[in-house]
């Protein structure tokens, strides 16, 4: 199963931001273990390295990166995923963004703690608890 992860998702992992960084871990785990097949948008790992290095210092932010770079595959954002983020009903253009690399990325899913913001997705959107549920409903 590809499954886009949300920013917030990875952030709450890397940032150990507590209660969310559990089941944001155990995803993480599933993708270290290839069970699932994670991809991140371009704008995360832009984002991920501007936020961790304000708390973490450039050293681990730069090595965080780099292990981001080693599980996940990276959903592009060009001209095209900007253009139709940009045409989209979503009330939150980097929401519409993420939803729009997702897509053409070949997600199957995408995993986010909003939601919410994902309303208009094509795709569908869960939590890391639910999305944790459905995969073990799987085994």
């Amino acid at each position: 199963m590809n499954i886009l992860f949300d920013t917030n998702v990875i952030l709450d992992v890397l940032l150990d931001r507590k209660p969310f960084s559990e089941p944001a871990s155990q995803l993480l785990t599933l993708v270290e273990r290839g069970e699932i097949s994670g991809i991140i948008c371009a704008t995360t790992v832009t984002t991920i390295h501007y936020l961790s290095t304000k708390v973490l210092g450039e050293n681990k932010s730069q090595s965080q990166i780099k292990d981001l770079l080693t599980l996940f595959e990276i959903a592009s954002v060009n001209r095209t995923v900007i253009e139709e983020a940009l045409k989209s009903k979503f009330s939150d253009f980097e929401d519409s963004v993420i939803f729009q690399a997702a897509h053409h990325a070949g997600a199957e899913a995408i995993v986010t703690r909003d939601p919410k913001g994902f309303k208009k997705s094509k795709l569908p959107v869960f939590n890391p608890i639910e999305l944790l549920k459905i995969l073990q409903a799987i085994e």
